[in-house]
């Protein structure tokens, strides 16, 4: 196909296309599943890159815990495949079920709540296939884990939304899935007690597989899951209330409908923004201090990550963060900067930027 270069929106289909729309075009910004539209607005004057045509499976290797894929195919497609062969993707991308896409977990450095036992996507990305901003075909890291090697560009985009080059192929590792899994809901009167509770639970001897807390009508609920053979969960899970002093429990159906319904945000508001904030546990308190009470928000990772749904002027919610030194990412419900708060970053990123897109084609980082 011999792409059209004078449409506002693109839709390649193959690397080489990529190519020659970013060599004879000066602005341009990409889409993938559109689950995150606050960063895919393309800007006035530039164009707009739809990657739902670079869709499909490029190889995968079972017995090498690795597979490969263009980057506009989906991430509910890719746990399918994986399910049959009882893997997956122990990060658990956000907004699966809303048509997010392998490249654009990987630009947005979006992971759910998994992430607390595995770590992120950056753990689990190992290689890239990329155009940059001279439109070169660029390649990082490899197909398998142990012959991941070269400069680490994986990790460069990484949260880079895409203004470091254009993703066309992702490699992953994935593990194999627990067999079984449940939840043990704990009600608590105030957020210290679920920090108190937190904090323990993170000094455990419990592998757990989710650990997430939010406010619950006048007090703060704590979520932990648990995965494994079903015929130890039990123990397990007895142990657990025993140590937090009850609990109620969430298994089967119940526990996959809580976590779904988490990994694609049915909690918030439809019209709400919603923002990724990193953070950390013992800044939780103060943040609280000053978040409006009434905003829907939900603590993920431990407490290492806010998922926040946002109703007043995102120019408010900016000034927050950079009050208290904290970075913010928009994914929906708004448009232009995605950034808010504490810029993230500096000097080196900038000098990669500058060796990938020394045209700025991408956007400034």
């Amino acid at each position: 196909m011999t792409p059209n270069l004078t449409a506002s929106t693109l839709h390649p289909a193959t690397a080489a296309e990529i190519q020659e729309i970013v060599r004879q075009n000066q602005r341009i910004s990409v889409r993938g599943g559109g689950s995150k539209p606050a960063l895919s607005t393309p800007p006035a004057d530039g164009l707009l890159l739809d990657l739902a045509g670079l869709t499909g499976l490029v190889e995968y290797e079972p017995a090498e815990f690795t597979f490969t894929a263009q980057a506009g195919t989906r991430v509910a497609e890719i746990q399918a495949l994986l399910a049959q062969e009882g893997q997956y993707m122990p990060f658990d991308p956000p907004l699966a079920q809303a048509g997010a896409t392998l490249g654009g977990v990987i630009a947005a450095g979006t992971s759910g709540a998994g992430r607390v036992r595995y770590g992120g996507v950056r753990d689990f990305l190992i290689g890239v296939r990329f155009v940059d901003g001279r439109g070169e075909f660029l390649r990082g890291g490899g197909k398998v884990v142990k012959n991941a090697a070269g400069f680490d560009y994986p990790k460069l985009f990484v949260g880079s939304l895409g203004r470091l080059g254009i993703l066309t192929e992702v490699t992953f590792k994935v593990f194999p899935e627990p067999p079984a899994y449940a939840t043990l809901a704990l009600d608590c009167a105030d957020l210290p007690s679920a920090l108190g509770h937190v904090r323990s639970l993170n000094r455990s001897k419990f592998d757990i597989n989710g650990l997430d807390f939010g406010p619950n009508g006048a007090g703060w609920r704590v979520w932990v899951r648990l995965g494994g053979f079903a015929a130890a969960l039990d123990e397990r899970l007895a142990a657990l209330r025993q140590q937090v002093g009850g609990g109620a429990l969430l298994t089967g159906a119940a526990d996959a409908s809580f976590w779904q319904d988490a990994n694609n945000f049915d909690w918030l508001p439809a019209d709400t923004a919603l923002i990724k904030i990193p953070v950390t546990p013992g800044r939780v308190s103060g943040l609280e201090e000053s978040l409006a009470a009434a905003s829907p928000r939900r603590y993920s990772v431990s407490g290492n990550l806010l998922w926040l749904g946002w109703e007043r002027p995102v120019a408010e919610l900016d000034a927050l963060l950079t009050d208290h030194a904290l970075s913010g990412l928009l994914l929906r419900g708004g448009a232009g900067q995605p950034w808010l708060g504490k810029r993230p970053g500096g000097p080196f990123l900038q000098r990669v930027k500058m060796a990938l897109d020394p045209d700025g084609k991408f956007g400034a980082l």
